[in-house]
């Protein structure tokens, strides 16, 4: 009957009588020679790349099958059956719920859909319950039901569609998945079950093996926000509770990171998984690893790189702020990667840098801060005078920080005659008077904490502005001279002739 199906023959009557097929039997287990409906009800491939099946692996390739109309009954809910049924009638219920329909019709199959959706209520309210201990059968089967229902072909993405090099991801239209009715509650079930104290560890790592955790991370390319918010608290509560599973999920993030910043730089997932990388950074235990430090300077400092950085650039300052937290060493290798990505010509990414400029520059010591100050208020310096008056307003918010002000009056020698020039130019010519006013008050804040520095300062500019204007007066002569030349010659020209 295996082959026959797998040849998508219709089913004969014969068929629709078998309660096996529709959620009347009890599935056999994975190694026995029975056959189940969930050898031929998955479709998991995701847009994130190929199917990877291995005989480990909780689910199975074939095509999704609909049940003919009328052979799906409702079966009776968990509390109605005495304790004894009830893993029976758990396996049953897993059958009826590994059926998939076309959500696209909302007219077609309504009965069946609506079987379904309850099936799955009542699934979650006994595992949540903890009334019944699950067998290992069970689980199997449950993750197996799971599989074939959320590891599926994700929808082109809207940039996929239009062939556009896509606009601003924060004001595309996001993506709602039709099936979410029953996404939900399978989603829901994995949750309770992954967070349930009744399963064994041991146990359950069978079925959430790394393949299982592979095919959730690809799913966190899918552009409904509701589908991504699950799997980003699955995948946490599977890290804290799998420790085996640790090593491998940083891991396959980092390639999930590799991928966005190098090639794509399209993904909708990226700012749930650094939320959970946040998470994750915080339980770091100190001396930190090798390992954890390549990961910074490989993969999260890169990330300030791509153009949609604006969508996740909160999770990703958070994550950068942690690792400058947990070992103010990392200061300067932050600032440097930061003041490496600074954008050009892009002045709103250049807000957010400086925000994140503020965070890391608060957690860092005066020795890392020296390393790295001479290229960080160079590039002040430029923002300092931008004609866009929100970077240059925010560079001067970091006046107000006390822990910087203090960063910076210990250095002033070096750092005002860096920005000398650049607040005077400010004075003297900038257009926004907010930008004018808080120049005045830097200006004045340097020239209380130390006078004889910032005439010195003012007397350094003053020679340089005149040299400045004794070469522009020169280039002007010159040019006043080779257009006397010019006319000289062609004046006698025209006599010649």
């Amino acid at each position: 009957m295996f082959r026959k199906i797998m040849k998508g023959r219709k089913p004969s009557k014969s068929d629709a009588n078998d309660p096996s097929l529709f959620g009347y039997g009890l599935p056999a287990n994975r190694n026995s020679g029975s056959v189940t409906t969930t050898n031929v009800i998955v479709n998991h491939a995701s847009r994130a790349g190929p199917v990877v099946v291995g005989p480990n692996s909780a689910t199975v390739t074939g095509l999704a099958v609909v049940p003919p109309s009328g052979t799906v009954e409702p079966l009776p809910m968990f509390r109605d059956v005495p304790v004894s049924d009830r893993q029976s009638l758990f396996l049953r219920k897993l059958q009826i719920c590994c059926f998939q329909f076309d959500f696209s019709d909302t007219l077609k199959s309504v009965r069946e859909k609506e079987i379904k959706r309850q099936t799955l209520m009542d699934l979650v309210d006994f595992i949540q319950s903890g009334s019944g201990k699950i067998t290992e059968t069970c689980q199997e089967e449950m993750i197996r039901m799971i599989s074939v229902n959320i590891f599926r072909c994700l929808p082109p993405a809207s940039h996929e569609n239009t062939g556009q090099e896509g606009g601003d991801p924060e004001e595309e239209e996001p993506y709602l998945e039709p099936s979410w009715s029953h996404l939900q509650l399978v989603y829901e079930l994995l949750l309770r079950y992954v967070v349930s104290s009744d399963i064994d560890t041991k146990v359950a790592k069978r079925y959430i093996d790394h393949l299982f955790v592979l095919k959730l991370l690809d799913l966190f390319d899918s552009e409904d926000p509701r589908e991504r918010e699950y799997l980003k608290m699955i995948l946490h509560r599977i890290y804290g509770k799998f420790m085996v599973h640790r090593p491998f999920i940083r891991k396959a993030i980092n390639n999930i990171f590799y991928r966005f910043i190098y090639e794509t730089e399209r993904h909708s997932g990226i700012a749930e998984l650094l939320e959970i990388l946040g998470s994750i950074i915080n339980g770091f235990a100190l001396p930190m690893k090798e390992e954890h430090k390549l990961f910074l300077v490989r993969a999260l400092i890169p990330l300030h790189k791509p153009k949609p950085i604006a969508v996740y650039h909160q999770q990703l300052s958070y994550c950068i702020t942690q690792f400058a937290e947990k070992d103010f060493k990392l200061s300067d290798t932050v600032i440097r990667g930061l003041l490496k990505y600074w954008p050009v010509t892009n002045c709103q990414k250049e807000v957010l840098f400086l925000g994140e400029l503020e965070e890391v520059l608060e957690a860092t010591q005066s020795a890392e801060f020296q390393r790295c100050m001479v290229p960080l208020f160079r590039q002040i310096a430029r923002c300092l005078t931008s004609s866009h008056f929100q970077v240059a307003e925010r560079a001067l918010f970091l006046w107000n920080n006390e822990h910087i002000v203090s960063l910076i009056a210990q250095n002033r020698n070096v750092i005002l005659p860096i920005i000398f020039e650049a607040l005077e130019r400010n004075i003297q010519s900038h257009w926004n008077q907010a930008v004018h006013g808080l120049t005045v008050n830097v200006r004045k804040m340097f020239l209380e904490m130390d006078a004889e520095l910032f005439e010195e300062c003012q007397r350094g500019h003053a020679e340089k502005e005149a040299k400045a204007r004794e070469v522009e007066e020169q280039r002007d002569l010159t040019w006043k001279k080779l257009a006397d030349v010019a006319a000289q010659r062609r004046g006698e020209d025209m006599i010649t002739v």
